[in-house]
């Protein structure tokens, strides 16, 4: 199994992953706020503005505070300095 590090300390199952996307579009927002009025959001953006959304195969809407490309160089392992932890 390949885990994906999303930031803060937080993995996540790459198998499990249908999509990564940026949360500024209007149907975006509407996802993320139905998966939040149903219990499906993990926030594990730690306070910081959310710059990518990650959508599971379970339903599960992750809410990311790393760019959506950075988490796609990782997803297809070509780790770059352009896509550091905002925690450092």
């Amino acid at each position: 199994m390949k885990l994906l590090n999303i930031g803060f300390g937080n993995l996540v199952a790459a198998e499990r992953i249908l999509t990564i996307v940026s949360p500024d579009s209007a149907p975006i927002k509407r996802l993320v706020q139905d998966a939040k009025d149903g219990g499906r959001v993990i926030d594990v953006s730690c306070g910081r503005k959310t710059r990518a959304v990650i959508l599971t195969d379970s339903e599960h809407v992750i809410l990311c505070a790393l760019p959506a490309e950075a988490l796609a160089n990782r997803l297809e392992g070509n780790d770059t300095a352009a896509d550091e932890d905002p925690e450092e």
